[in-house]
């Protein structure tokens, strides 16, 4: 059997496409291999000019409300609850984030923030949401 013939998938055994979601601080450099970068901050990521965060989408709305985000702040007691809440606020969003989950759908995607915390901030949930 030709070795193309035996690694080839029907079409009913054939997954859909999964996005590759990572998480990058705003402050860092853009990389060739980002592909989409998404600013998820409801806030500018402070001292950043415009011209150099290089981004393909603001998507503000799904950001944590500003009341979630004071109660939060990033206190790692509270990550549990924090991540409950949250999720709470995006499921809410509806058709905002339907349209971010067609937009990364099989696709290289860097979602952009600008706090130091990462394994504990809102982006992390923001990408377990995604996958």
């Amino acid at each position: 059997m030709p070795r193309a013939a035996a690694h080839k998938k029907s079409a009913k055994g054939k997954r859909p496409a999964r996005a590759l979601i990572r998480i990058k601080r705003a402050y860092e450099e853009p990389g060739s291999d980002d592909g989409l970068r998404i600013l998820i901050d409801r806030l500018w990521p402070r001292g950043l000019k415009k011209s150099k965060l290089k981004l393909d989408a603001w998507v503000k709305h799904l950001s944590p409300s500003n009341e979630l985000r004071k109660w939060y702040q990033h206190d790692p007691k509270k990550f549990s609850e924090f991540r409950k809440r949250y999720l709470a606020e995006l499921e809410a969003q509806g058709e905002g984030l339907d349209e971010l989950r067609a937009a990364v759908k099989g696709k290289t995607v860097t979602l952009l923030t600008a706090t130091k915390e990462l394994d504990l901030s809102h982006a992390t949930v923001l990408r377990d949401l995604l996958r």
